[in-house]
C-alpha cells in the first residue's frame, strides 16, 4: 500500500528528528571518557533502536549509518580518539570506514527486522529483543572487524595483553555492558513511545 503524502512527510520529519538526536548524543558521548580507556562511550543506540521500531529497518539502517559516519569522521579522520580509532584510520582508512559504517548500520537494520517479526506475536518481547540486539550487533561487528587488522590491534594492546582480551574487555567490554544495560532499562519507556506514536498514526 502506497503511503499518502502526509504520511511521507510525517515519516521524514520523524526521521529528521531522530537523526538530529543521534548527532547530538554522539557529540556529547565523545566528551564522556571511558573509565577503562577504550573507545568513547556511545549514547546513540537508543534512538537508533527507537527509529528502527517506529519507522522500520530502513530507518534503523539510516540512523546507524549516520552514527557510523560521525564516528568515522570525528574519531578517525579528525583524531578525536587518537589512541585507538585515529590509529586505525592512519593504518587502515578503508577497513576502518567499513567497520564504523557497517556495525551500526547493520545494528539498526536488524533491530527493525527483529521488532517487525516479533511484534506480530508479542510487543513486549519485540521491544526488548530489538533494544538488546542493537548493542549486541554493534559490538560484535566491531570486534570481528578489528580482528581483520590483527597486526594493528597487537600494536595497540598493552604489553602482555592478548588482542582478544584487549578488544573484548579493554575496548568494547565496558561500552557493551553500559549500552546493553541502558537499552534494557529504557525498554519500557521505548514501548510507551512506540505505542503513542503508533496510535497517533492510526488516528490521523
Amino acid at each position: 500500500m502506497r503511503r499518502s503524502r502526509s504520511e511521507q512527510i510525517l515519516r521524514m520529519v520523524e526521521l529528521a528528528i531522530l537523526t538530529a538526536v543521534v548527532l547530538v548524543l554522539q557529540t556529547a558521548g565523545i566528551a564522556i571518557p571511558n573509565p577503562l580507556g577504550g573507545t568513547p562511550i556511545s549514547l546513540v543506540l537508543i534512538p537508533i533502536a527507537l527509529g528502527a521500531m517506529i519507522l522500520g529497518p530502513s530507518a534503523g539502517a539510516w540512523l546507524g549509518l549516520v552514527f557510523g559516519a560521525q564516528v568515522y569522521i570525528t574519531l578517525g579522520v579528525m583524531h578525536l580518539d587518537p589512541l585507538f580509532t585515529g590509529v586505525m584510520f592512519d593504518n587502515h582508512p578503508v577497513i576502518t570506514a567499513l567497520i564504523c559504517l557497517g556495525k551500526s548500520t547493520l545494528a539498526g537494520f536488524l533491530a527493525g527486522v527483529v521488532y517487525r517479526v516479533l511484534s506480530k506475536k508479542n510487543e513486549w518481547l519485540a521491544i526488548f529483543a530489538a533494544a538488546a540486539i542493537t548493542p549486541v550487533v554493534n559490538t560484535g561487528i566491531f570486534v570481528l572487524g578489528c580482528l581483520t587488522i590483527y597486526g594493528t590491534m597487537e600494536q595497540l594492546a598493552p604489553a602482555g595483553q592478548s588482542v582478544m582480551y584487549f578488544l573484548i574487555i579493554g575496548c568494547a567490554g565496558f561500552n557493551f555492558v553500559f549500552e546493553f544495560a541502558v537499552n534494557m532499562l529504557l525498554a519500557p519507556a521505548l514501548r510507551r513511545i512506540v505505542s503513542i506514536v503508533t496510535r497517533k498514526k492510526i488516528r490521523s
